[in-house]
């Protein structure tokens, strides 16, 4: 990267430009199809950014009076979105041998107690969101956990970076250890005050977050839906059908619903700015009510394979699918490490994963689901300048095989599988660089 007229780009520049190879989509590509009409790449061309938005995308260099970034001949993408990642799980993460409810017991809910002191909370969104940066991910749905200092902390760090970011405190009061439980009438007084401070302020939005069935009581689940129906501007978000002992563990606890799902149905939880993570063992019921409800599945790979949780259907979702690297069950932020792990999900279930629906569900495809098309997820005129740029092939190895890519989905499957945060070269936010 360089600067091509000698003028510095300060941190503050109102207007810019930058040059690369750009990647983005103008439609949901087509399930295992190589060649797309909906994949837009335009190769060594420019984006004109002004008051941190895209305000136009063009072959011809701009005239001088546009400060320039040159990233010529790497690969310049919209910032990934998260999601489904939680912050305080960073010091889990790759923590051996168990499967779910286990590996919460004995790695998650001791990490997440400690984020009762504000200085701890504050510590760990710095450090969380700067890894998020530096991952290539721009935009995130996250939990915190059950203490309301945990959300603000995640909230005042996002803002300070001007992320988009979706987060809430966590609803849990029952089947948790001491200090990692509240109570339906304070959970209640602290979500309000948080959606109050927050919701819509500035690029950041309120989550109503439950941790899962399990660690709410009925009258829980009751004051979150109502939390929802109050404003249908809220999002929700919460786990399902993720692993089978746990599944079983709903059943028993909810003997009078009809599945896993059907306990958040039930309570108004199911609803369009509805992100649901993992979503393995449904049932087509489920399936058929994510869909007609508007709701997402937030899939996740990586944590899907570590913790031995199953296989997850994507060809057979007629639903939202966006992904996610579900830290620290996951292992590792890096959305395209995740996408490798998506392939090889869809490879033992018979199905080929394109890059182009690998990426899709990371940029363009959560952002329509999560209604937020028009501010991230493409580089199109008008959207938020969330862009990320990446070197095609780092090392030998990832360098021999780009050399002989021979069409544009063969290279861009190349990167994906051999890419990780050592490509990233540069990131903005809102039209800064962050990275």
């Amino acid at each position: 990267m360089s600067f091509t007229n000698q003028e510095k780009l300060t941190d503050s520049a109102r207007r810019w430009a930058l040059r690369g190879d750009l990647l983005d989509f103008t439609g949901a590509p087509v399930w295992g199809e190589t060649d797309s009409p909906a994949v837009r790449f335009d190769r060594d061309h420019w984006l004109l950014i002004e008051d941190g938005r895209i305000v136009g995308r063009q072959a011809a260099a701009p005239d001088e009076s546009w400060p320039r970034k040159d990233h010529a001949g790497q690969l310049v993408m919209p910032g990934f979105i998260d999601t489904h990642v939680h912050c305080p799980q960073l010091e889990v993460i790759g923590s051996y041998g168990t499967e779910l409810l286990d590996w919460l017991e004995r790695y998650t809910f001791p990490s997440e107690c400690a984020f009762a002191d504000p200085a701890r909370s504050h510590a760990g969104a710095e450090v969380f969101l700067d890894a998020l940066l530096a991952s290539g991910t721009t935009s995130a749905v996250v939990f915190a956990t059950v203490h309301k200092v945990s959300a603000e902390a995640l909230f005042d760090s996002a803002d300070a970076r001007g992320m988009r970011l979706i987060t809430g405190k966590v609803l849990m009061d029952r089947h948790a250890p001491d200090g990692l439980r509240d109570d339906v009438a304070q959970a209640e007084k602290d979500c309000i005050d948080l959606i109050d401070r927050f919701h819509r302020r500035g690029r950041l939005a309120y989550a109503v977050t439950v941790r899962f069935a399990p660690t709410s009581t009925p009258e829980q689940l009751a004051m979150a839906g109502a939390l929802c129906r109050a404003d249908a501007s809220l999002f929700m978000q919460t786990h399902v059908a993720e692993n089978r002992a746990e599944v079983d563990w709903v059943a028993r606890l909810f003997p009078q619903a009809r599945s896993y799902l059907d306990v958040y149905a039930a309570a108004g939880l199911v609803h369009e700015r509805a992100v649901l993570a993992h979503g393995i063992w449904l049932d087509e019921t489920d399936k058929r009510l994510i869909q007609d409800r508007g709701a997402q599945v937030a899939h996740c790979p990586s944590s899907n394979l570590f913790l031995g949780s199953g296989l997850f259907d994507w060809p057979g979702a007629d639903f939202n699918v966006s992904l996610a690297s579900d830290v620290g069950g996951g292992t590792s932020l890096s959305l395209p490490r995740n996408m490798q792990d998506a392939y090889k999900v869809q490879a033992l279930r018979g199905a080929r994963l394109t890059a182009w629906t690998a990426l899709h569900a990371a940029t363009r495809g959560a952002a329509q689901a999560l209604h937020l098309g028009g501010e991230i997820g493409g580089l199109g005129v008008g959207q938020m300048a969330d862009i990320c740029v990446w070197d095609w092939a780092m090392g030998p190895v990832a360098q021999a095989r780009d050399a002989v890519a021979r069409e544009l989905h063969e290279r861009v499957f190349a990167w994906m599988t051999l890419a990780d945060e050592r490509n990233l070269s540069a990131c903005y936010v809102a039209g800064r660089q962050r990275v």
